[in-house]
């Protein structure tokens, strides 16, 4: 009886110990830089204001970085407009506009990307709310302020396909 409370005791404290370390590098949503939400906003009016998802994809290159760019940074991926930039394209429309922020958390990244288009710098996740009255939780967004690359220096948006 003791060993089994010992094992629910210790599996709670690592439980916590994990939630709790995944906010601590939380901030507010109003201690986004003006630049990182400046391109939020952008890829969010790509998905709401593009005719269809090749438009969509041709708008998006422009402020796509990291993995989701080829080596020359300008061309997406193969894999990023046919499954990601697709779910975002057609769940955008679950989400409030204009759009509420529920979470920031700021990380640093060693490199994201290949080649002379790799990047490495402090990346916001971004969670946004969905509409009122429309299931599931809010979905998130990376969005990186690269750092020491002598081309790429405005944010990229680094990881999209949860909408």
């Amino acid at each position: 009886m003791k060993k089994q409370f010992l094992t629910i005791l210790v599996f709670f404290a690592c439980l916590l110990s994990v939630v709790a370390q995944g906010r601590q590098n939380d901030i507010s949503p109003a201690q986004l830089p003006s630049e990182v939400k400046t391109v939020l906003g952008q890829y969010l009016g790509i998905l709401q204001q593009s005719a269809n998802l090749d438009e969509c994809a041709e708008r998006f290159s422009a402020i796509a970085g990291g993995s989701l760019v080829n080596e020359d940074g300008i061309s997406l991926r193969s894999r990023v407009k046919p499954y990601a930039l697709k779910k975002d394209f057609e769940n955008i429309k679950f989400y409030r506009n204009p759009i509420r922020i529920t979470r920031v958390n700021v990380s640093h990244s060693n490199g994201m990307g290949f080649g002379p288009s790799a990047i490495r710098g402090k990346v916001y996740k971004i969670w946004i709310d969905k509409k009122e009255g429309v299931g599931g939780m809010p979905a998130p967004i990376s969005i990186m302020v690269p750092e020491g690359h002598a081309q790429i220096t405005t944010p990229k948006v680094v990881n999209i396909g949860s909408l």
